[in-house]
């Protein structure tokens, strides 16, 4: 029964067009992933390039002062992409990867981001997440929709009441092989993926077969659930694509709207003002001031006193320290309200399948605003272990041989990735449960129903 159920859905056209449409999507997705990997190493690699040339260059240029030469010089970090990144590209797109600072002032250079195309950036990436995601659901809905309505307004249902024991395993057998080809499918693009990607065989890559797995179940649960109504193919197909609407497009657009209304983050504006103010008033104040602020800041640096002459590198930079420190509270909070925009975020999103799995997969891919807000924190500290290496050396009026710049590299921040695999597939697992147990009992009613 499964094998003639199969040749009569395979011969569908719309099945072989669905399928296609699909199927190239997904190449393209993955494709595109790879282009986007491929971006990331070359900008980590030119960031190399161009700290090594541009280092050698002013080093020749500012051989007798220090200070000036490190007013130039910028230090990279960056945040490496993991494989699995060109599966489900997150918020990379928008968030840098590479962090270029100079020892000063470092909140105007934190939030710098590159220049993107806006149409690009409100159309999005297709990667292959948002195939799976938003597109395989589509053909979820396509196949499944008219299970038994398609049945029932072709007359056969009433001869398969009559004729067999178990009329159902009609409807089972279309589901197997619909349900056997959609999982097909997202076999060979993820194992297309795997391979063009170079993705390795990990517990991140388990946790995202799972992942998929138990979405795309969840969608077929949700049009069972539908069919098991008994409405007919018009009806099923209406409520179907409006769930999609509403489940795709506006359950997010609320949480968003929801979460940006209520965790404004004003301080993203209030930390540049802050420092921008914090340094540039310095040069109308007292410079003793500035001094007695930067020593209480780093005691270490008492034993250099600020020198009689007008200007001074120690002076200078403890300006920008203070501009720094004293835009500490605003950029405090800043972090803190992202943070906390996140965390209920990923709250709310346990309620709502596509959003609790779309957050998943970029906390898989490490694309996610939590390895974002790592990374600043990674920055923070490498500007700081710059500033300190230096300062030592530019108050002590240390020659600019007396650094070896060729130890001085492009250093990369990794984070070790933890996650829990159960609480990650439990929500979509409860769902699935919940929705197949409905229809459950949806088509045992059918099948009591008195076929004359």
């Amino acid at each position: 029964m499964v094998k003639l159920a199969f040749k009569q859905f395979i011969r569908s056209g719309a099945t072989i067009i669905g399928l296609s449409f699909i199927l190239l999507s997904g190449v393209l997705s993955v494709f595109i992933g790879k282009q986007f990997l491929r971006q990331q190493e070359e900008a980590a690699k030119n960031a190399e390039e161009f700290q090594k040339e541009f280092t050698a260059n002013y080093v020749n240029f500012f051989k007798d002062d220090l200070g000036l030469l490190l007013y130039y010089l910028k230090f990279s970090l960056v945040n490496t992409s993991e494989p699995l990144a060109g599966i489900s590209i997150g918020q990379r797109d928008v968030n840098i990867s590479v962090q270029s600072v100079t020892i000063r002032n470092l909140e105007n250079q934190k939030w710098d981001t590159d220049l993107n195309n806006p149409v690009n950036l409100l159309l999005g990436n297709m990667d292959l997440g948002f195939v799976m995601i938003y597109l395989f659901p589509l053909l979820i809905i396509a196949f499944t929709f008219n299970l038994l309505s398609e049945e029932k307004e072709g007359g056969i249902w009433r001869m398969i009441q009559f004729q067999s024991p178990a009329p159902l395993r009609t409807i089972w057998n279309k589901l197997v092989v619909r349900v056997g080809m959609v999982y097909t499918a997202t076999a060979f693009l993820l194992l297309l993926a795997v391979v063009i990607l170079s993705i390795p065989l990990n517990k991140p890559l388990l946790a995202t077969v799972l992942l998929f797995a138990c979405y795309h179940l969840f969608w077929f649960t949700l049009c069972l659930w539908v069919v098991s109504w008994r409405k007919s193919s018009a009806f099923n197909a209406v409520a179907l694509s409006t769930l999609w609407v509403v489940l795709i497009i506006l359950s997010p657009a609320i949480v968003n709207s929801y979460i940006s209304n209520g965790y404004p983050v004003p301080e993203a504006l209030h930390t540049v003002v802050k420092q921008r103010q914090g340094y540039h008033e310095k040069w109308d104040m007292e410079k003793s001031i500035t001094m007695n602020k930067f020593y209480s800041h780093y005691p270490q640096f008492k034993k250099y006193p600020l020198p009689g002459k007008q200007f001074s590198w120690l002076w200078y930079y403890a300006m920008h320290q203070m501009g720094d420190d004293e835009s500490l509270k605003q950029s405090t909070e800043l972090r803190e309200k992202l943070q906390l925009r996140e965390n209920k975020t990923r709250t709310i999103a346990l309620f709502f399948p596509v959003l609790h799995t779309q957050l998943a997969l970029n906390s898989l891919s490490q694309t996610d605003l939590k390895n974002h807000l790592l990374f600043l924190d990674s920055t923070q500290a490498f500007h700081e272990k710059k500033r300190l290496f230096f300062y030592e050396r530019i108050f002590a009026n240390q020659p600019v041989n007396s650094v070896d710049w060729s130890s001085i590299k492009v250093e990369k921040f990794e984070v070790k990735q933890e996650f829990s695999l159960l609480k990650m597939l439990l929500p979509l697992i409860i769902v699935c449960s919940v929705l197949g147990w409905v229809s459950r009992n949806g088509f045992k009613k059918l099948e009591l129903l008195d076929p004359s």
